[in-house]
């Protein structure tokens, strides 16, 4: 055999789509792995044409499955972000919407069998250590992708998933401030450097001349100001502990501005080289965490509220996402759980061919 076929199913998860695999069913090797996720995907080609990447960083995304040996978890999930055009993979971060798709994907691969008509799971997201219950609409005991629920980025409608995220507080670095200060000024621009399921380097559009409300098109156009934010980020995260981040997807940055369609706040969100065309669910429990915190750079940008939970109506550059935040205020700022609804549909399955013959588990 001059190629390897490897099952998997195919799923959008959110606003972001891509390969769902078992664990057990791809090299256990990380070098093994990222060479096989390089070619399924197709990366390093702008159209990703030799792979079934969709030649964007969020149909670039690939989630791995298993049964999990947590006493807490049902499942556990494996992200890898790969690069479009470049030849890479990061196992560092997790993604929400991918995980959106997690709880149908571990009742379609069976590693999960419905329980009534909704089916709670209890995922363990390996790379940041964080929990997350998914609550996925199982009427008679079957698995549906059928509903009335719209999101923002998606056409159409379909079932909704509730995503409730536990443990997310400093996942990447363990605290939620990472520089110990609500405020840095790092080239000259004032920065929260905050950890909350992603860590995020966020300050205010108006600082970099923006109004926040721009599309991503036009973000993207802005190289001026992909060149400075880019410098910023590099600085930031050494600041933030996390050494050399020149080829890491995080930490990820953000941008704040006061609402103009009705919502809590505005934000842009950059996955990072490129304007993300939605927002990340990992990216919205962050900037929501600091919409919420006192003496974060949203100071003056919004009005907060003074009771919990509350729904925080993040404005972005398709629409709208509300994250519902349970926090405490006693201590300035302690999160205890974020919740979404997110959809996801399976939209195929089979086997992707990857060259050479692969050495699997």
């Amino acid at each position: 055999m001059s190629q390897t076929a490897i099952p998997f199913i195919f799923m959008r998860g959110g606003t972001s789509k891509g390969p769902y695999f078992r664990r057990e069913e791809v090299p256990a090797d990380l070098e093994a792995l990222s060479k096989v996720l390089i070619d399924a995907v197709g990366a390093g080609h702008p159209l990703n044409i030799d792979g079934i990447g969709g030649g964007a960083a969020v149909t670039t995304k690939v989630a791995m499955l298993s049964a999990s040996d947590d006493d807490w978890a049902d499942v556990d999930y494996f992200f890898a972000q790969v690069s479009v055009e470049e030849k890479l993979v990061d196992f560092k971060p997790t993604c929400g919407n991918i995980l959106s798709g997690v709880g149908p994907a571990a009742i379609e691969l069976g590693l999960v069998k419905p329980t009534g008509d909704e089916t709670e799971i209890r995922i363990r997201a390996v790379n940041t250590g964080a929990q997350v219950i998914s609550r996925v609409q199982t009427p008679g005991g079957v698995l549906t992708y059928q509903g009335d629920t719209e999101i923002a980025g998606v056409p159409g409608a379909a079932a909704p998933i509730l995503l409730s995220f536990m443990g997310v507080v400093g996942s990447s670095t363990g605290a939620f401030l990472p520089t110990g200060n609500l405020r840095d000024t790092v080239q000259g621009i004032e920065v929260t450097c905050m950890d909350v399921a992603m860590p995020l380097v966020i300050a205010r559009a108006s600082d970099f001349g923006l109004t926040g409300h721009e599309s991503a098109e036009q973000l993207d156009a802005n190289t001026a100001f992909f060149e400075r934010m880019e410098a910023i980020r590099i600085e930031a995260g050494e600041r933030m502990g996390m050494g050399d981040v020149t080829k890491s997807v995080t930490p990820k940055f953000g941008l704040l501005a006061p609402a103009n369609q009705g919502g809590t706040i505005a934000a842009r969100y950059f996955m990072p080289w490129k304007t993300h065309p939605t927002m990340a669910v990992t990216g919205a429990q962050c900037l929501a965490s600091c919409a919420l915190t006192p003496g974060s750079v949203a100071d003056g940008l919004l009005t907060r509220p003074s009771a919990s939970p509350v729904e925080v109506v993040l404005e972005h550059a398709s629409g709208t996402i509300d994250v519902l935040v349970d926090y405490s205020s006693d201590n300035g700022f302690e999160l205890k759980s974020a919740g979404l609804v997110r959809t996801a549909r399976k939209l195929a399955d089979g086997h992707v061919y990857v060259p050479d013959v692969v050495e699997i588990g």
